[in-house]
């Protein structure tokens, strides 16, 4: 950006002023990932009025008038200079945000800020006590919030459209569910033939593993797959989370289970992939809007596909598989690889989102995703949510939660945030990732040989290349037309899930 910062200062000043919006953001990240983590109980109360402070003032400082008139004087530049410029970019992606924010209160972004972290430390208590009735009065607020706020853009098809925008800029109600039908009918006879067969043996992911020990080895498998320490660190929580100050302040969180090796183990992959991508956008898109994952799509896309295309392939656990067993060797040491690598790829109707195998984990979603829109469109009351969402495992995993800890009260995100675009993105990111993965094996066929060897550097630097530098600076759309050389697809995921559980499960 060093010419037109030169002959165009306004650029300099836009960027100044951003750079303090960002710096008040990433205050209340830091805030909120201390709540999350160290905080002790008492501090709750004062630590919401301090988040939704620095929130407000972050978004009073965004919209200011000013800034949109920053954003109209360079207006021309932002069509005279090339479309994929980095000075283009920025006026672009700004202009959006700009336009979006000023339609928001400042005082409903300080009130709900408020709420959410009220909400969040309610629902922390509620969940291991299964007491729904304690948090179903922040939840119908939440509910009359994320209405509230859908309804600052008029003009909308679905109350859910405005919400989904927020998160996956370019989809709607009605792509999300064009998409999602089309996955539900491949997966729901993929789901049956393999419930059909015996399960798999899980029993030595189910030992005894040592807390510190899960720790230093998840820690080591983590370091090789790149995740830079110097720029990150990991702590643990109560549901594992990525969140960053800078690019050179990146941290993840996981939580451990000392008798499930895949709780810890595969969370901690999973939120790398997501530090892995902040770390890798290029560093002078620093304290600007660009320096993000484009969309929560995209960004899930990168934790599952190193999560599973990666951490739950074959080719990964015959490298890790025999360090693995010199870290537990009393659990390990009798258990043949490929009665390790059944285990982790388990196929099961299961009751909890984050612990579902990659066929079964996109019946999560849509169920999700299906609540979310009743619940927006006043079809279901939150008084009635716990047994609407018991009715849909029943019809679509064959299974009924015992409890409301286990059903409706095991997901964060609706006592945490907005009810509506808070879910799509996962199942979006599930099928990203596979047409990525296929992507980077076309470009470079020698990926799945040095993930055995433990070098993760040609799929790391392709993702670099390709996706990571560019932060905001595409939507999804384009960032995938781009990488890929087409639009989004079921069909890589599909074909990747025929593959890998066909041979599995000898389908």
């Amino acid at each position: 950006m060093q010419t037109l910062e030169k002959t165009h200062p306004k650029l300099q000043e836009l960027k100044t002023r951003l750079a303090e919006v960002n710096d008040i953001e990433s205050a209340a990240s830091l805030l909120y990932w201390d709540q999350a983590t160290y905080m002790p109980p008492g501090g709750a109360v004062a630590r919401g009025r301090q988040i939704a402070t620095l929130r407000h003032i972050a978004h009073t400082k965004f919209t200011n008038p000013e800034i949109g008139q920053l954003l109209e004087d360079l207006r021309d530049y932002e069509g005279d200079c090339d479309y994929n410029s980095d000075e283009a970019s920025l006026i672009r992606i700004t202009r959006h945000d700009y336009d979006r924010s000023v339609k928001i209160p400042p005082d409903f972004t300080a009130r709900f800020s408020q709420h959410s972290a009220d909400c969040y430390e309610a629902w922390a208590k509620a969940r291991p006590e299964n007491n729904f009735k304690a948090i179903a009065p922040f939840l119908q607020k939440t509910l009359d919030y994320s209405r509230e706020m859908a309804n600052y853009f008029p003009g909308y098809s679905h109350i859910a459209d405005p919400l989904i925008d927020e998160s996956d800029y370019g989809m709607n109600t009605q792509s999300v569910r064009v998409l999602f039908a089309q996955l539900r009918q491949q997966l729901v006879p993929i789901v049956a033939a393999i419930s059909s067969q015996p399960l798999a043996d899980a029993s030595c992911l189910h030992q005894y593993f040592p807390e510190a020990e899960q720790l230093a080895f998840s820690l080591k498998v983590i370091r090789q797959l790149g995740y830079d320490f110097n720029r990150g660190r990991q702590d643990k929580t109560l549901h594992p989370f990525m969140t960053k100050f800078s690019t050179g302040d990146v941290r993840i969180t996981t939580r451990i289970r000392e008798n499930d090796l895949n709780e810890g183990l595969f969370s901690t992959i999973h939120e790398t992939g997501h530090a892995l991508y902040e770390q890798g956008i290029a560093r002078k898109f620093e304290a600007s809007p660009l320096a993000s994952g484009t969309s929560s799509g995209v960004h899930e896309s990168q934790s599952r596909l190193w999560e599973n295309l990666v951490g739950r392939s074959r080719n990964f656990w015959q490298f890790f598989y025999p360090q693995l067993q010199a870290a537990f060797p009393s659990q390990f040491q009798q258990v043949p690889l490929e009665t390790f690598y059944h285990a982790i790829n388990k196929v099961e109707r299961s009751l909890i989102r984050t612990d579902a195998d990659e066929v079964t984990y996109n019946l999560h979603v849509m169920i999700r995703f299906d609540l979310e829109l009743d619940l927006l469109e006043d079809k279901l009351t939150v008084k009635d949510l716990p047994e609407a969402w018991k009715s849909r495992y029943h019809s679509d995993l064959g299974i009924v939660p015992p409890n409301d800890s286990n059903g409706v009260l095991q997901d964060v995100h609706w006592y945490g945030g907005m009810i509506g675009g808070m879910f799509q993105g996962y199942t979006l990111g599930n099928l990203m990732s596979a047409q990525f993965f296929e992507a980077a094996l076309k470009a470079n066929a020698d990926i799945p040989h040095q993930i055995e060897q433990g070098n993760f550097n040609l799929l790391h630097d392709w993702l670099k290349q390709n996706i990571y530098q560019h932060g905001r600076k595409y939507t999804a759309a384009e960032l995938i037309e781009q990488a890929t050389g087409k639009p989004l697809s079921i069909d890589p995921f599909i074909g990747y899930i025929k593959q890998k559980f066909g041979e599995l499960y000898a389908l």
